[in-house]
């Protein structure tokens, strides 16, 4: 199940909750009892290394320098 992270508006806590997609919008309460929440934008990470190119980069492949934009 996802875990969505929310920060309470009034004391300022941030806390996660699991449940299922289709309530990540549903009202949320703080562990403090608040209701005036906001449900916050999370990151993902994603495995893999910066120094690896992505294949066709700097090969001329791809649609900006490759021909296909013209």
């Amino acid at each position: 199940m996802p875990r969505y992270e929310y920060r309470c508006r009034t004391c300022g806590d941030t806390f996660e909750l699991s449940r299922p997609m289709a309530e990540s919008s549903a009202p949320a309460d703080c562990p403090e009892g608040h209701q005036n929440t906001v449900k916050l934008l999370s990151t993902v990470a994603v495995g893999g290394s910066a120094a690896t190119p992505s294949p066709g980069a700097g090969d001329g492949g791809g649609c900006c320098g490759g021909g296909c934009c013209g």
